[in-house]
């Protein structure tokens, strides 16, 4: 009972995320942990250090990503205006603070243009209303769902054995 009690004390506390920060920015956030948990897969593939950059044509940077949600810098500079984070390090070096900010924004997008497919891959593409955004978001929203589907197959799975 004490080596059960030491490992998920050490689990809860290691360096990344888990299933609870999922469960529970998905409960604040009224979102579907399976969708956030989609999120991150796709975005990172679970690197909690990663970071992207976003290049126009011409190479010149126009924003980086970052954390294993992928939060963009516009969203950074807006979690900084409200003291939520001072820099996006902080993002990088607590990956529940990641997921609850990747929610966060999921969240206002999905408030924003409606519970869809579409409007869900706005967290990746943006609002702008061009037919070449509009295939991103809806490219972007079909490889949500297939990791979705996988994620969900999984947890029924497990749940029947």
């Amino acid at each position: 009972m004490k080596a059960l009690v030491l490992l998920i004390t050490t689990l809860l506390f290691l360096p990344q995320a888990n299933a609870f920060c999922f469960n529970y920015a998905a409960a604040r956030y009224h979102q579907n942990p399976l969708i956030v948990e989609s999120i991150a897969i796709w975005e990172s593939s679970f690197n909690p250090q990663a970071i992207g950059n976003n290049r126009d044509s011409a190479g010149n940077l126009l924003s980086r990503d970052y954390c294993l949600m992928q939060i963009n810098t516009g969203n950074v500079d807006l979690l900084k205006k409200m003291g939520i984070i001072n820099s996006a390090q902080d993002l990088l070096n607590d990956p529940c603070l990641c997921v609850q900010a990747g929610t966060w924004v999921l969240a206002r997008h999905l408030q924003q243009c409606g519970n869809t497919w579409s409007c869900l891959g706005s967290y990746n593409a943006g609002f702008r209303n061009t037919p070449a955004q509009e295939k991103k978001r809806l490219a972007y929203a079909t490889q949500i769902h297939a990791i979705y589907d996988r994620l969900l197959a999984r947890n029924l799975k497990l749940a029947n054995r």
